[in-house]
């Protein structure tokens, strides 16, 4: 989703305001645990309790709010950069500084279903794509064929 700075530090305000940040699933980088027109809600929580799997909102320098794993984290000149990546693409993001970094998620709603990214086999699932690259590149070829034949 495609936003500009004035939304991104509203977006900032609110969530540091509210506790919380519910916003609807666009794309489907993070197929099949989140889908789009899922709702997430993502709550704050700072950068230095970030774990790595964790899906985490922020603010690229694309202009675009994106929700993708924490993979790691790398000092470049005192300067603190995350790494994240989308569970079905194949490369990493581009480096993101702290202060772009918004949330967390917290639940994802599916219709009728609430997941909790801190359950067991959400867990699990995110260990795993991050282990397992080849899963990534599977679950594209998966995806390209699927909304393929949807058209």
């Amino acid at each position: 989703m495609l936003i500009d700075n004035h939304t991104f530090a509203l977006l900032k305000r609110t969530i540091k305001k509210d506790g919380l940040l519910e916003l609807p699933a666009f794309g489907n980088s993070m197929y099949p645990f989140i889908q789009q027109g899922n709702l997430c809600r993502f709550i704050p929580c700072p950068s230095s309790q970030l774990k790595k799997g964790d899906v985490i909102l922020y603010y690229s320098q694309t202009g675009q709010l994106i929700a993708h794993r924490f993979v790691n984290v790398t000092n470049i000149d005192n300067q603190l950069f995350f790494l994240f990546k989308g569970d079905t693409n194949l490369g990493y993001d581009q480096l993101i500084r702290e202060e772009f970094i918004l949330g967390k998620l917290a639940s994802v709603q599916k219709k009728r279903l609430t997941i909790i990214p801190q359950h067991f086999l959400a867990r699990c699932w995110g260990k795993m794509i991050l282990t397992f690259p080849f899963l990534s590149g599977m679950l594209r070829k998966y995806i390209n064929r699927k909304f393929k034949l949807q058209f």
